[in-house]
């Protein structure tokens, strides 16, 4: 299956074709990697012209169906090596690919070791090498004591820094203090990087195990307020502004925050802001007991925060919507028990589908759900002169999908490694039909190309020491 083309010139052609501004008839002709000619119409004359100008071009015609940029999702965590029992580049990756994702930024945590130095990245580059079935980036680690090696991680490649405000969950990791936020961004001034932070600070409520029952939802609720968001967000809004440094805060899950982000962003600060499918489809009136598939920190919140951060992502103070994919063994997952499960959750594969099913209720256009899904993502990971937009020059990566036809979440059609999701069961709109990577497909008729096909993205210097 995904029979090579490499050396033939293609044309894509869809009458929805997803455009910054606009959807419209389009006819897009790939030559190798990349977008060599738009065409802004989907007709015979366009088919008559381009097989006069390329002799033997081959024409994929998608009809009525969604052509799109492909998905970049900037937020997973594959875990491998170290915790590749949880996830690895082999199946996230595959899974990536049904979904219309066709850029991943590997997260710096939960392998074994974490991307925190240069040598750990090409640890974790060469478990990766040859493995993967779409474009992989990685995120660089931030933790105490570990600034001297940010500039070499920068040079190798990396897409930015995360740390961690609060304990982290895994011990190689360890959050960091004001004081080595403060260093770090020293560090960091004279470059262009982007510093990410998981964004909870202070002491959680404290849960009396004697009143307080574990196994429901609400009691892990209470143990990770709002405030520990707010108190997070107001630390960054404060450095994002006074070093005027880009800053960035992962899987917003607090709508109590976006008052404070809209006034840093008001008056320049040059934040981005995430939010995760979970956060927008799932409420946690809906939780049921012991349902600890649902677990994931910061928490679901209730339906009025969730239709608040939808208020969020329409006045444009969310920028993107990402996964933040983190599954884990099943045997600490369904302990039962909210407060000693692992937090994580599962979607890497459906977040176009998650996000259709509730966007299209909302009056969100394809143009706005590519813009949060693919473009921004893009720029966060300084990606936007390659990728998240249909542009001559940029590369063929493309998502094909259906916007009216549905997919039901069962276990048997999960090809990420540990298949429990809160979404097992839901049937949701938005069929992908078929992923294309480079100018090549990497997911068709329901299938996954059989050669990982994707890249690493990474300086030269670090590939080329990673191959020998």
């Amino acid at each position: 299956m995904c029979s090579q083309e490499d050396s033939q010139v293609r044309a894509f052609v869809s009458q929805r074709t997803v455009f910054a501004s606009c959807v419209r008839p389009a006819t897009l002709v790939v030559n190798g990697e990349k977008i060599q000619e738009v065409l802004y119409d989907a007709d015979e004359n366009v088919t008559r012209h381009l097989s006069e100008k390329y002799p033997g071009i081959l024409f994929h015609d998608c009809g009525s169906s969604v052509l799109m940029p492909g998905i970049i999702d900037s937020h997973v965590h594959v875990n491998e090596p170290g915790r590749t029992e949880w996830e690895g580049f082999h199946t996230a990756t595959r899974a990536a690919a049904a979904g219309g994702v066709t850029t991943i930024a590997d997260m710096p945590l939960n392998s074994i070791p974490p991307t925190t130095t240069l040598d750990n990245l090409k640890v974790k580059a060469r478990a990766a090498y040859a493995k993967t079935f779409v474009d992989v980036a990685f995120w660089g680690g931030v933790i105490p004591g570990n600034q001297h090696e940010l500039l070499s991680l920068i040079r190798a490649g990396v897409v930015g820094f995360k740390c961690f405000l609060c304990p982290s969950g895994v011990d190689e990791f360890p959050h960091v203090s004001t004081d080595d936020v403060e260093k770090t961004l020293m560090e960091l001034l004279s470059t262009k990087t982007v510093l990410a932070f998981h964004a909870e600070y202070g002491q959680h409520t404290k849960t009396d195990a004697s009143t307080d029952d574990a196994r429901l939802y609400d009691t892990f609720l209470q143990s990770r307020p709002d405030l520990m968001e707010l108190d997070a967000v107001k630390l960054i809004c404060d450095w994002c502004m006074k070093y005027n440094f880009r800053c960035h805060i992962v899987h917003l899950s607090s709508a109590e925050c976006l008052a404070l982000i809209n006034h840093a962003k008001a008056h320049g600060a040059p934040l981005t802001v995430e939010t995760c499918y979970h956060y927008l489809i799932l409420t946690a009136e809906e939780i049921p007991k012991e349902s600890t598939e649902f677990k994931c920190c910061p928490p679901i919140r209730k339906k009025i925060n969730r239709e608040q951060l939808w208020h969020g992502i329409k006045n444009k103070t969310l920028d993107m919507v990402v996964s933040d994919h983190s599954p884990c063994v099943p045997e600490l997952k369904t302990r039962g028990d909210f407060l000693t499960a692992w937090g994580g959750i599962s979607s890497l594969q459906f977040g176009l589908s998650l996000m259709w099913t509730a966007a299209r209720t909302r009056d969100i256009s394809f143009s706005d759900v590519s813009k949060l899904l693919s473009s921004q993502p893009a720029r966060l990971c300084g990606l936007e002169d390659r990728k998240g937009r249909l542009l001559e020059g940029m590369d063929a990566d493309f998502v094909i999908w259906d916007p009216d036809d549905t997919v039901k979440i069962e276990i048997e059609n999960i090809y990420h490694k540990n298949k429990l999701t809160p979404y097992q069961g839901k049937i949701l709109y938005g069929k992908v039909i078929a992923t294309v990577l480079r100018g090549q497909f990497i997911f068709k008729d329901e299938k996954i190309c059989d050669k990982p096909m994707g890249n690493l993205l990474l300086s030269a210097n670090i590939l080329q020491t990673i191959q020998t």
